[in-house]
């Protein structure tokens, strides 16, 4: 698959007169085939796979072992061309497209590898397809069924390998592991589990130990099983159910409890497989201190970046529950460690590590919390004069539950929008944790609890990245607990987290994003437990003891977003911190678990209102926020805009500049793909300057020195309509003028999106209706800039970012390539 740079745009603000040239729809890239020597080879390729099928039959059939009744098949491409999947199924039939997969072959080619299932009964479906390309023509004289037929470079029975979907080299060997199965269910006619049931019965047959919590998705369910690589052949032999498998997740545990000296082999691994990269990019972690004598971190932390708020605090990581500021900094500097310890691959470090010490030791004076502000801006003052030429993301992962006060601005969050403001020039992106919850009593209740706790002080800025937590881990290879179950199931809130739910409508919605945070178990007496395999790996402060340790909640998920964060500013160092902000919230979603869990409708608003305000835009996909591919294609612009001004004949301030955007559209190719489906999806990014003074942050028209909203031509509405509508909405500054304005095509709705100053929403259509959507609007809305003349702000510049992104999940489509050769950029990017 390949991957491309994001396009970034400039100087097409107001360009009406663009016009993009006509392109032709792309066309697969299949391979010339000798019709006779094709057809030939696979009508024997399939004879060979039925010969196969019915010898295993009657072989265990002859030992009474239970064998299951249709096949698993593997269809592969020709190097670095394509595979027709959409022809491999046919659901009337039964027969299933399980998985797709981009395998290497070699050292630069790819190969696509897909699964199907084919059932008893079904075996002549692809013969007959075959017999017809060698014997019929279409009426424009092409052998029939062509395009499938010779986009096929050869097909087999379907090992192991066919239906594991991960890494390769996470396969079980001889020693059974944790992989997940995902199963091929009926959950439209809630067959489901039956099928599970089935399923549950012949894992017992093989002797697979399975967990039988099981997650239920649309025609998918997940069970966790414990086997060996001659297990999972076995279970291939026996179910009709499998669409595939995967790596289970190695727990912490695992790690935490090894030797000293069986923990210093991972070390010394992961040390021979580290590459530092010239880089100015630095994670800024505003903490308890770091103890950077780690053999992990000694790379990317040196001790001219161990810095301190104030010399009597000292520089070393004093925080007495196992060093919070080191394990913030395995994390922040290798991202999910449990994952690159696993790995053989090479590690490159593309950034480095400062630490600020913004907390006294617990037996000095503690820090009053109007000082709080302060503290945070001197430990980020100390960062940029130690870095004055280097890019600091900032993590930030100390909260405090006094001010929140149902998400209005407190001081200390005030300050952090002013830090990530700088004045309008000197812009930060600044990583703060949402939050958690801590009891044993809460945990107890465990989703509703997290549903009345509150994003905690200074999360509640509008400026800054906020990072909530969900949890993947539900896995634990302790004897000790296996009559307990997981609290959060696979995919849901991590117990962990607090949320906005609470919160007045007006305050910007919190957490932005999620990461993983870590769960807890569930005893049979209905308590709560923590345990080490349900957390985040990381460095341990105390490493002359052991190097590892664990690390849990909104502040494991502040570390990775800062990671996160830190990959996208080294990959676009011209990227403003907007733009990096926008990035991460733009490339997120949700699971099928946060759906559920939070009971979300389609068309219904409240619900997805509901389910920011617990999770945020989701999980961000760190390839889509680096990349674009030919069938996901971004756009981003960084452009500068004046909100307001004065009348000419008066003193009067009034809205001033509203930005047009004619996109580079590949009008023709979505045209041609007529009903496919396409998703538009925009993200609005900027900074605000708080409200000059805490009297007037109860109205968020004070707090805000001004807004900013997008709006996007509707089907079929000329330029002219749009911009008087537009216009018409930014002269009344009314924030939901646009509401009755195609809003009802928009997932999360104009009003939900409107509040703080990231705004992002997206729309599923057909190409076609998307094919003319291309003209996009950004306006001012009321802040106090314009409404607090006096203050001598009223002309005031200030920047944004706008990304645009268009997805389809259509794999012969050429969305990236047709713009590039409409606008003429280079492109493509070196892998490695």
């Amino acid at each position: 698959m390949a991957l491309y740079n994001h396009i970034f745009i400039s100087g097409i603000v107001n360009s009406e007169n663009y016009r993009a040239p006509s392109r032709i729809g792309a066309k697969p890239r299949i391979p010339l085939r000798d019709r006779a020597i094709q057809g030939q080879k696979l009508l024997s390729q399939f004879d060979a796979i039925w010969q196969t099928k019915e010898l295993l039959q009657q072989q265990r059939s002859a030992e009474q072992i239970s064998t299951r009744e249709g096949t698993y098949i593997t269809f592969t491409s020709a190097a670095d061309q394509d595979l027709i999947t959409k022809s491999l199924e046919d659901l009337r039939k039964g027969i299933r497209l399980l998985n797709i997969k981009e395998i290497l072959v070699g050292e630069n080619q790819t190969q696509i590898r897909a699964t199907v299932y084919v059932p008893n009964g079904k075996e002549g479906h692809f013969i007959s397809k075959i017999q017809k390309y060698q014997q019929e023509e279409t009426q424009k004289g092409d052998p029939k069924n062509a395009p499938l037929v010779n986009s096929i470079e050869d097909v087999s029975i379907a090992l192991l390998e066919g239906l594991w979907t991960d890494n390769p080299q996470h396969i079980p060997t001889d020693n059974a592991k944790w992989c997940e199965a995902w199963l091929n269910v009926n959950t439209k006619e809630n067959q489901e589990q039956e099928q599970i049931a089935q399923f549950l019965t012949t894992l017992e047959s093989i002797g697979i130990e399975v967990k039988h919590n099981s997650i239920i998705f649309p025609e998918r369910a997940v069970l966790l099983v414990n086997a060996n690589r001659e297990q999972l052949i076995e279970l291939m032999l026996r179910s009709d159910l499998l669409a595939e498998f995967r790596a289970g997740q190695e727990p912490a545990g695992f790690w935490v409890n090894e030797s000293r000296v069986g923990q210093q082999a991972w070390v010394d691994d992961l040390l021979n497989r580290i590459q530092l990269v010239e880089s100015n990019v630095k994670i800024c972690l505003l903490d308890s201190g770091v103890n950077n004598g780690h053999q992990l971190l000694q790379s990317i932390i040196d001790d001219t970046n161990t810095l301190t708020v104030d010399n009597a605090w000292g520089t070393d990581d004093h925080e007495p529950r196992a060093g919070h500021g080191t394990l913030m900094a395995g994390i922040a500097g290798y991202g999910q460690i449990e994952q690159v310890l696993v790995s053989a691959n090479v590690v490159l470090l593309t950034h480095k590590l400062c630490s600020v010490k913004i907390l006294p030791r617990p037996n000095q004076v503690q820090t009053p919390k109007e000082l709080w502000g302060d503290i945070t801006s001197q430990g980020i003052a100390r960062a940029e004069i130690q870095n004055p030429n280097m890019v600091l993301v900032y993590c930030m992962s100390v909260t405090s539950h006094e001010d929140t006060d149902k998400g209005r601005p407190s001081s200390w969050s005030g300050a952090m929008d002013n830090l990530a403001f700088g004045e309008g020039e000197n812009q930060r992106l600044i990583i703060v944790s949402a939050g958690n919850i801590r009891d044993f009593e809460s945990w107890r209740n465990y989703p509703n609890s997290n549903f009345t706790s509150s994003v905690q002080n200074p999360a509640q800025s509008w400026n800054t990245l906020v990072a909530g937590a969900y949890t993947e881990k539900i896995q634990v290879n302790d004897s000790n607990f296996q009559s307990h179950t997981p609290l959060a199931n696979e995919g849901e809130l991590s117990p962990y987290s607090s949320t906005s739910l609470m919160w007045e409508r007006k305050w910007p919605v919190k957490p932005d994003v999620v990461f993983e945070g870590g769960n807890l178990l569930r005893a049979p007496d209905n308590s709560v437990t923590a345990h080490e395999d349900l957390e985040l790996l990381s460095t341990s402060s105390s490493f002359q003891t052991n190097p590892f340790d664990t690390i849990n909640a909104t502040s494991a998920a502040a570390a990775q977003a800062s990671w996160f964060a830190a990959k996208i500013t080294y990959k676009y160092p011209n990227a403003w911190a907007e733009t990096i902000r926008g990035l991460i919230v733009h490339s997120a979603n949700w699971n099928q678990a946060m759906l559920a869990q939070m009971q979300v409708q389609q068309g219904n608003r409240t619900s997805f209102r509901n389910l920011l305000k617990t999770f945020g835009f989701g999980i961000p996909d760190l390839d889509r926020a680096l990349y674009s591919q030919e069938s996901a294609l971004t756009f981003i612009a960084q452009e500068t805009i004046q909100p307001f001004n004065f009348k000419e004949v008066s003193s009067t301030a009034e809205t001033n500049e509203i930005h047009f955007f004619n996109l580079p559209w590949p009008r023709n190719l979505l045209l041609g793909m007529g009903e496919v489906r396409v998703k538009l999806r925009i993200t609005l990014s900027y900074f605000i300057e708080p409200g000059a003074g805490e009297i007037g942050w109860k109205d968020k028209y004070r707090y805000q020195s001004h807004g900013l909203r997008f709006d996007v031509n509707n089907v079929g509405e000329s330029e002219d309509d749009f911009r008087k509508r537009v216009n018409i909405a930014a002269r009344d500054e009314n924030e939901e003028v646009n509401g009755n304005a195609g809003s009802n095509r928009w997932a999360i709705g104009t009003n939900n999106r409107s509040n703080g100053s990231i705004h992002s929403d997206f729309w599923e259509g057909t190409a076609a209706d998307l094919a003319t959507c291309n003209q996009i609007a950004i306006y001012p809305v009321i802040g106090w800039w314009r409404e607090r003349k006096h203050l001598g702000k009223v002309e005031n510049q200030t920047r944004y970012s706008l990304i645009v992104s268009l997805d389809t999940p259509a794999q012969d489509v050429e969305l990236y390539t047709t713009v590039k050769n409409m606008i003429e950029v280079p492109i493509e990017i070196p892998t490695t």
